[in-house]
């Protein structure tokens, strides 16, 4: 029980005033017990389908954060937060129909409150470059993980063997990812097909800034004595929060046109999400099951293929999330055979 509490605490404490607020959102919009509840239940069910979406991001956090100094853990773990929650699931909305409709910030903010079904329009019509976006950039995310010739644990072993041994090949994730794209490119309608184009090169060409200049700025911070895996680990983990949150955020407009209560429900399952990433560095959780690594990257590169897909059908992200949650489930289980099989 103390051992929860000190991890959860906080997402607890957080989930509670959540919930408050969303009740009062409930009464504010509909003045009976009934608006209230409804408010209540979407609040709860989109904390939900944000930890089921978000477990394998919390895993791949805990990977990149092992590299880190407890200092920048912290800010991560701090800062982060505040721009995983306030960022995305409030500026990242706005900003998507600031763009896409041309009006300002205020006039957005006017939109989704006074007319939340128009903004949830220009959400559903910007879905095909979000889509792009992301899966191309988490798509080169998992292709990383399992095309690395320093690779040491195979999980499905005879695949994972064949994409470590590929790792001498020069580009060969960037050529899977551009050739996925070309092929999505032309089955596309001629309507969206260029903007489908763009946003995925956009994404691959966002991992690789990320990672050049995260690679600079490490250098230099090591120059100058810094941590190590400091400010370019840090922009690596914003950028991949943002893209596992898009999925998240457009899913959540099918429960609720209400960007405030959007806020608040995804707002309360990431908190957990961080909590259970505190909880993987701290205890080692990672070391101690082999294979959980090997399953978040497959569920994130499924992710980034179920991204693309939505970009030609409509793919429900319970669907996204029991696929994810599979992954992760069968290689805790192969983990658990493995630690019987070879106790230390």
């Amino acid at each position: 029980m103390q051992t929860t509490l000190k991890y959860f605490g906080g997402a607890f404490a957080f989930t509670f005033a959540g919930l408050v607020l969303s009740g009062w959102l409930g009464w504010a919009y509909s003045g009976n017990l009934a608006g209230t509840m409804s408010f209540l239940l979407i609040a709860g069910i989109l904390a939900v389908l944000e930890i089921s979406l978000s477990f394998d991001n919390a895993i791949v956090n805990a990977n990149r954060l092992r590299e880190m100094s407890h200092k920048w853990q912290h800010r991560f773990l701090t800062w982060g937060i505040v721009i995983a929650v306030f960022g995305m699931r409030i500026v990242f909305p706005l900003l998507v129909v600031v763009i896409a409709a041309k009006i300002g910030p205020v006039e957005a903010i006017r939109l989704a409150a006074t007319q939340p079904a128009e903004y949830a329009r220009i959400i559903g019509e910007a879905h095909v470059s979000i889509a792009a976006f992301g899966g191309a950039f988490l798509m080169m995310v998992a292709l990383s993980y399992f095309v690395d010739g320093e690779k040491e644990v195979d999980w499905i072993a005879a695949l994972e063997r064949r994409l470590r041994a590929c790792a001498s090949i020069r580009g060969l994730e960037i050529g899977f990812v551009l050739l996925l794209v070309m092929v999505f490119t032309w089955i596309l309608p001629p309507a969206t097909e260029n903007t489908f184009l763009f946003s995925a090169i956009a994404g691959l060409v966002t991992f690789l800034g990320v990672e050049v200049l995260g690679q600079v700025l490490d250098r230099a911070a090591l120059a100058s004595d810094a941590a190590k895996g400091g400010i370019g680990a840090f922009l690596y983990l914003e950028v991949l929060d943002a893209s596992f949150s898009f999925d998240g955020v457009i899913g959540a407009f099918a429960l609720t046109q209400n960007l405030f209560l959007i806020a608040i429900g995804l707002g309360i399952g990431a908190m957990y999400v961080r909590s259970m990433t505190i909880m993987l560095v701290e205890r080692n959780t990672l070391a101690q099951f082999r294979y959980l690594e090997n399953g978040a990257f497959w569920s994130v590169l499924i992710l980034a293929l179920v991204m693309f897909a939505q970009t030609l059908i409509h793919v429900p992200e319970v669907i996204t999330g029991l696929l994810g949650a599979t992954l992760i489930g069968l290689s805790f289980l192969s983990s658990l055979r493995f630690r019987r099989h070879n106790p230390a």
